[in-house]
Formats: structure tokens, sequence, C-alpha cells
């Protein structure tokens, strides 16, 4: 916690998502001081596009002339590791993108530094964020929904068709030996735990449905919670869903109570139905912007946690449950077993 405004902060990876994080920084009036890549001219040319006045391709460079009290990572698992360690070894809080370790063994170990160094390291996963998953929770703390019995999750996001899919974006996607699980379901793993608790097991079945890339794209996933509770995903990206951009919430979603069903559309409203009776819009701010402003709303979090010492949601240590159960999907599919998380070693191969 520190007892100064967070002022001095960098970003390190300029590459495709980079430009989210830079325009959260903005919406929350914060420049950063410094910018670095790999790529000098790709970090220059973000950096003149948001007013960054510095640049460097070298971050211990970077971190020996600037005076800084956060780091925000913006780089692909595989080139995390060196990065992490040594913000967390300089004693700086860092956000870190996901998929966070280029596997659990690596992400376990960032985290455990980051504790025995008593860093804060937080893994940058915003769809619980999401205004629309924000207001679902205040719905059901509300007790609106009576008992919650059961969520389900319809993603459809549509981008993933043909030779040419994720080339124009995120090309690396294509190469990728775990794709919709570890890239994209693990949002919905994070946002059910958020809105469910803890998963007790899980059932997977997964497929790849467009030939040209490594990794799964298509797959239904079965979540068990305490209390009889269940989940359901069920997502490939080839299709699309009714919505002016399919990507706003990438599908739609039910949840379910004993009093009713609020369900989310793909405009990001959320509709309201009491048992036996009518279905009307429930009114909420949607929010702005990417995912309807997560990132900047993951952003402020950390903020205020740097600042007040509000507490403090997927820091490193808490967020390895999340891997924890994508692992446990993974080795359901690969088994044809649910997996039953209270006795699953994830390390362990399957």
């Amino acid at each position: 916690m520190s007892a100064n405004p967070i002022e001095r902060l960098a970003v390190v990876g300029a590459g495709y998502f980079a430009q989210f994080h830079l325009q959260a920084w903005a919406d929350l009036g914060l420049t950063p001081v410094a910018i670095c890549d790999v790529d000098l001219e790709r970090a220059k040319a973000l950096g003149q596009r948001f007013d960054v006045p510095a640049v460097y391709a070298d971050m211990s460079e970077m971190l020996k002339r600037e005076d800084l009290q956060l780091i925000d990572i913006v780089l692909p698992p595989q080139a995390q590791r060196p990065v992490v360690t040594e913000v967390i070894e300089a004693g700086l809080p860092a956000i870190c993108q996901k998929p966070f370790g280029q596997d659990l063994r690596e992400a376990e170990q960032l985290a455990a530094l980051a504790g025995a160094h008593g860093t804060a390291l937080v893994v940058h996963e915003n769809f619980r964020f999401t205004p629309w998953f924000r207001e679902c929770k205040r719905f059901i703390d509300a007790g609106r929904l009576g008992r919650v019995h059961s969520v389900s999750f319809r993603l459809r996001p549509g981008d993933g068709q043909g030779p040419q899919a994720y080339l124009d974006r995120q090309p690396y996607f294509q190469q990728m030996p775990q794709l919709l699980v570890r890239e994209t379901a693990v949002h919905y793993i994070d946002s059910f735990r958020y809105l469910m608790g803890e998963v007790i097991a899980v059932s997977a079945r997964l497929r790849k449905l467009n030939p040209v890339i490594r990794g799964e794209d298509a797959g239904i996933i079965m979540f068990e919670f305490a209390d009889d509770r269940s989940g359901l995903f069920d997502g490939n990206r080839l299709n699309d869903h009714v919505a002016e951009d399919p990507r706003t919430t990438m599908g739609e979603m039910w949840l379910e109570g004993s009093e009713g069903v609020l369900r989310l559309d793909g405009s990001a409203r959320l509709w309201w139905k009491p048992h036996k009776q009518g279905e009307c819009e429930h009114p909420y701010e949607q929010g702005h912007g990417a995912f309807g402003g997560a990132v900047t709303n993951l952003q402020r979090h950390v903020i205020e946690h740097l600042q007040i010492g509000s507490a403090l949601e997927n820091d490193a240590a808490s967020y390895m449950r999340n891997l924890v159960v994508q692992e446990a999907v993974y080795a359901s599919h690969a088994t044809g077993r649910r997996i039953d998380l209270s006795d699953f070693n994830p390390n362990a191969g399957y």
C-alpha cells in the first residue's frame, strides 16, 4: 500500500493488446512515463500514439533510469518469466497479462516469487470486471435470484473461420497448442467462480473445427459447484451471435435461480424474467470501450489497492485456482472422465 498517488507507471510490451491497456490508463487520467518493447520501432509508434514520453528496448535500462511505482506487463506467456522476475526482484508491484505463465508450474513459481518478496502481482484477467458480470454479482448478492442453481454461457465471437482466422489481430492464435480453453474459456472459469463460488468438478469435450489452427477452437464444459449448482460453457470461435459487435460480450449468458432468470444478450443488455412472469430489461450502467471498460475497471481496482489497501482480486496466488481448473478441463477431455478437483493433481500429467 502506498501513501502516495500512483502516477509513475510503465508498460512492457507493445503488441496488439497493449493499446487497450494504454487507452485504459488514459481513461483513468494516467499517462505511463515509459513503454518498453524489444521491437523499439513498435514501442515508439505506440508511445507516440499515447504521448508516452520515454521509450526503451531494454527493460533493465528502463528500471535503472525511471523512478517507477507500477509495471503493466502486456506480454505473451513465453516472454513473461524474465520480465516478471526482474520486476518482482526490483520490489515493484505488477500487472501481468494472461495467459499467465507458459504452464501451471511456471505460473506457480512466479506467484510464489511474488509472495516471497511481499510484492503485489495481479493477473490481468478482466472479464469479471465487465459491467455486466459486476451487475450480475450485485443481483445475486441482493437475493433477487433466490437460490442460484445454474449459469450457462454460449460463446460465439465468430472470428475463427477460414485460413485467415486471427491473422489480422493475434496471428499466434493459429499456432497455440491449446487455444479455446487456455486463451478464452479461462475468462469464464474465472467469471463463473466470481459468480458461483469454487469449482468442485468438471467434465469436458473439446474439438477442433477449423483445420488451419493447431489447438482446439470448440468445446462443451460442465462445471459443478457446491450446493448442487452447475455451470455450462458451450463455445466455439467460428460462429457469431446476434449483436452489432460479437466481441462486445463474446456471447450470451443465462443465470438461473429459484426466483427467475437473468439473461445477458449480445448487446450487453440484461433481461430479468421473474418466475412465471414476463421478461423485461434490467437497466444498469453498461460502460464503454472494449468489453464495457473492463480493462479500465481492472486497472482502477489495482490502483485503489495500492493506494488505499482495498481487497485485491486475481492476485497471482489466488489466480492459480483458475489454472488448476483449466488443467482439469484438459484432463477431462484427454481421459474422457469427470475430474473431481478435490483429488486432482494438475502436475501429474494425464
